[in-house]
């Protein structure tokens, strides 16, 4: 059982990582535990490396991502479910690609193993509450929406942010037609 005070510690490593990351994708190990406000040692045991730190951080956010299905399923119509979640996977994607240069192939391979899943299980949740009620298309498959949507996070991001449109474009494809 682990401590409560370990596990604020792990919490806050985690947050000030996220957040020193998203400035600076070449921040040391030094500046997240200042961030956190915990030493060297208490960092370094609960990840022994930078790329234990980022596969953390991947994980804590595509179980956040995943949790939210249910939560937005409940909220709106399936559709409109899909495209709240779906913006927030793109959003998701482009942060991870910004820190893809600090891992290696092999933690790449992790990530993908560990998150493909459940990032499936939530997409199959989804449609398949669109396929209850008639609003998407009963062939509509979890793994074909997963690859279509990694054009999304792809495209570029700013002003000219082509995902929304793209976007709406993958889900009429996806709406049941009569």
């Amino acid at each position: 059982m682990v401590r409560s005070d370990a596990r604020e510690n792990r919490a806050r490593i985690l947050a000030a990582a996220r957040e020193q990351f998203a400035e600076n994708g070449n921040t040391s190990m030094n500046q997240i535990a200042q961030r956190a406000g915990v030493g060297a040692g208490t960092l370094y045991r609960n990840f022994p490396t930078r790329e234990a730190l980022i596969l953390a951080i991947y994980q804590e956010e595509v179980e956040r991502l995943v949790g939210t299905a249910p939560g937005l399923l409940a909220d709106m119509p399936p559709l409109e479910a899909l495209r709240h979640w779906t913006t927030s996977l793109v959003e998701a994607m482009r942060r991870k690609h910004g820190l893809g240069d600090a891992l290696s192939s092999g933690a790449h391979q992790t990530i993908t193993e560990q998150s493909y899943g459940p990032v499936i299980a939530a997409i199959s949740q989804l449609l398949d509450a669109g396929k209850q009620d008639g609003s998407i298309r009963e062939d509509a498959d979890p793994g074909d929406f997963l690859q279509l949507t990694g054009a999304l996070w792809r495209a570029a991001s700013g002003p000219e942010d082509r995902s929304p449109r793209m976007l709406a474009l993958i889900l009429d494809g996806l709406r049941a037609r009569p």
